[in-house]
């Protein structure tokens, strides 16, 4: 039972901070602008949660381009040390290469799920408060995904259903990504 509960309190920690460096590294790639005078609602969340692992991979780390592979990097190693935790905890640990397929996958998926989630968000912001700064600050976000589809899907009777599309395609991209990892 122990075990159990520390999974899942390492499971929920590690999806958090790892997803919120993954959001920093979607954000810069979007060139959404994170300054403190920006404005940005998601900004201080964002840094308070990742600064700490962040700054210090950017001394040695360069960004390639506009990706941000600090932020990159930093949620790899948080899914990593948690599968090499969970094994010592479990007693038995898969060899490196399998470690770090595990983790590739399971970046991914934490990748796939926080893009859901994203677009719930956004989606449900939208059917209640328009104009938010977050509303603002998560269309920065979702937009990008969601014009492609517009250009395929026609509004039905004033409806955009290319939010529920891209759910279903980032539905569809967990299966085949559950199914790889099996």
């Amino acid at each position: 039972m122990l075990i159990q509960i520390f999974s899942l309190l390492l499971q929920v920690a590690v999806g958090l901070v790892a997803g919120t460096c993954l959001l920093r590294m979607y954000m810069h790639l979007m060139r959404i602008n994170l300054s403190a005078r920006a404005g940005n609602p998601l900004a201080p969340f964002v840094f308070a949660m990742t600064n700490w692992l962040v700054l210090p991979l950017r001394r040695s780390v360069p960004a390639i381009g506009r990706l941000d592979t600090a932020s990159l990097l930093a949620a790899y190693a948080l899914v990593l040390a948690k599968f090499v935790l969970l094994g010592l905890m479990m007693g038995h640990i898969p060899d490196w290469v399998d470690l770090l397929v595990m983790s590739a996958l399971e970046l991914l998926n934490l990748t796939l799920s926080s893009l859901v989630w994203l677009v719930l968000v956004y989606a449900m912001l939208s059917w209640v408060r328009a104009g938010s700064d977050v509303g603002y600050a998560l269309g920065q976000l979702v937009e990008p995904m969601l014009q492609p589809l517009r250009r395929v899907i026609p509004q039905i009777g004033g409806v955009d259903l290319s939010p529920l599309a891209l759910l279903v395609l980032l539905q569809v991209l967990e299966i085949v990504l559950r199914h790889l990892g099996t």
